[in-house]
């Protein structure tokens, strides 16, 4: 079951401490220069309420390496809700793998895939091509979200860099990653393939509910 997590908004419609992700974006969606961010529990996000956003949003500008979203939260905004996103799932490693994309915007499942040994590596990067194929196949224009850095990496390359064995037991994966290879060789897109920033936004909508 995914972890509880507590939104604390000092520049919205409404200000103050919200306990989904839903609650939060109604308060920050079409609020010119919207400062948000998410807590891991209440008591944390009611203390950071009482404080200066500031604080919290650039934290870490001055820090090397720092990230955008750890430097200025608010600077992220509002996921695009007209999108696909995927993600995957992986019960051990390896163990039982599965992926789906779903709408963004309604959670409705689009796709989905599971196999009894695989990698939560895999699963993320063969999420994103399956997102990739259904976009180009049904002649949609809509971004593809993913919370996976690795899996984005591994599409842009066109190479599933897992070490995974190849065995008996994976070998009807292994011909499926070759697959998604293949179609990353031969194939053009123009869809944007983005990073869901599941610290502001909290879980990607095509979690699967089980950390």
């Amino acid at each position: 079951m995914a972890k509880q997590k507590y939104y604390v908004v000092w520049q919205g419609h409404k200000k103050g401490v919200f306990e989904s992700w839903q609650e939060c974006q109604e308060q920050i969606k079409g609020f010119a220069q919207a400062q948000y961010k998410s807590f891991s529990n209440k008591a944390e996000a009611e203390f950071a309420f009482k404080e200066k956003a500031e604080k919290h949003l650039y934290a870490n500008a001055n820090k090397k390496n720092s990230t955008p979203t750890q430097t200025l939260i608010s600077n992220v905004g509002t996921p695009i809700m007209e999108s696909i996103a995927t993600d995957a799932a992986c019960s051990g490693n390896p163990g039982k793998m599965e992926y789906q994309g779903v709408s963004t915007k309604t959670k409705k499942q689009l796709f989905h895939y599971s196999h009894p040994c695989g990698t939560n590596n895999i699963g993320e990067f063969l999420g994103l091509v399956h997102g990739l194929s259904y976009l180009k196949r049904h002649n949609l224009n809509l971004p593809l979200y993913t919370d996976s850095v690795n899996a984005m990496k591994w599409v842009k390359q066109k190479k599933c860099k897992t070490k995974l064995e190849r065995n008996q037991k994976t070998e009807d994966l292994f011909q499926y990653i070759e697959r998604a290879e293949k179609w990353l060789q031969e194939n053009t897109y123009t869809t944007q393939i983005l990073k869901w920033h599941t610290e502001t936004w909290g879980e990607i909508p095509a979690d699967f509910g089980r950390k």
